[in-house]
């Protein structure tokens, strides 16, 4: 546990060393995101750096390189792999996203299907070669899903890199968030012995801990997809890795909560002909139009978020040998 808290440290560390100039490059470059027309109440932080995502995974990788023993411990590969890819594709959708761009970002169709190809790509490695395809229930043990576990677990992945992107949209809330949904399954790693998953887990999360540095508000840069699919991503697969998956809408009740409010104005709009249950989806900027401060909404969802993991790690310890 020494080694796991010791490297998110030195990635802390690392990530406030390379986010200052990654941020002053990207202002020199005018590489300022555009705000949707919208949300006029944000439109003051138009032409904020975005592709702050590069102060999060530039360090993990790094550290990762050399706090793990992954020679020894090949599955880290997986997670991995997955940063590097929905990364790619949050780095194209960030391109489009630009002032004075005439390119668009992706369409969320297309980010979702890129996304489940991999999702059952990742799906089939950790059924066939991490092999953790069972579900573990609280109270009750553990049973195996066979090949039922493959949908399944592509479906979480897509699903968890999805709400984390939404949730994406106020100074420091992504990242707040996420970051204590790592502390939490590095917490529930460590109990399982599995001490290089835990490790992983406390970099992701020191590294996170070094963009919130930037991004504390007013944010002098923003992750975009190319920080918010991959943290998504990652998270969802290190769930899957500890095999306490069933927790994760648990620990991570504010992406339930910010997708789900996502899906209900969908939804409901379709089907009333035009009318909202919502000022505004994401629930975030619904909290912001009734009157919360921006500060106040993240600051509270993170109160959540440490209450929701606490609960979380509390019930991955009531699951039967």
């Amino acid at each position: 546990m020494i080694h796991a808290l010791f490297s998110g440290v030195i990635t802390f560390f690392i990530a406030v060393a390379v986010g200052s100039p990654i941020v002053n490059y990207l202002r020199r470059q005018k590489i300022g995101k555009e705000i949707s027309e919208y949300l006029p109440e944000h439109q003051h932080k138009a032409g904020t750096p975005t592709f702050g995502g590069f102060i999060i995974w530039l360090p993990t990788f790094v550290v990762t390189a050399v706090a793990v023993d992954w020679w020894k411990h090949q599955s880290i590969l997986l997670p991995l792999g997955m940063i590097g890819i929905t990364m790619a594709a949050g780095f194209v959708d960030d391109l489009g996203t630009l002032q004075h761009r005439a390119q668009k970002g992706l369409s969320w169709r297309f980010k979702i299907t890129f996304t489940a190809l991999f999702a059952v790509a990742a799906a089939v490695v950790l059924y066939e070669y991490i092999e953790v395809e069972s579900i573990n229930i609280p109270y009750v043990g553990s049973y195996s899903l066979g090949l039922f576990y493959i949908p399944l677990a592509a479906g979480i992945i897509v699903a968890t890199t999805s709400a984390v992107a939404v949730s994406d949209g106020m100074d420091g809330l992504a990242g707040g968030t996420t970051l204590i949904a790592f502390i939490a399954y590095g917490i529930v790693g460590f109990i399982q012995g599995q001490e290089f998953v835990a490790t992983f887990a406390f970099i992701i999360a020191g590294s996170t801990l070094g963009f919130l540095w930037y991004n504390a508000h007013p944010a002098r840069v923003i992750m975009g997809d190319t920080g918010a699919l991959a943290l998504g991503s990652s998270l969802a697969v290190i769930a899957l890795m500890t095999g306490q998956w069933l927790l994760l809408p648990v620990i991570g009740i504010v992406f339930v909560a910010e997708m789900g409010s996502n899906l209900i104005q969908i939804g409901y709009f379709k089907l009333s002909g035009g009318k909202r249950v919502f000022k505004r989806a994401p629930f975030h900027h619904h909290l912001n139009l009734i009157g919360w401060a921006e500060t106040q909404v993240v600051t509270r969802f993170w109160l959540v978020s440490i209450v929701a993991a606490m609960a979380g790690v509390a019930l991955a310890l009531e699951v039967p040998d």
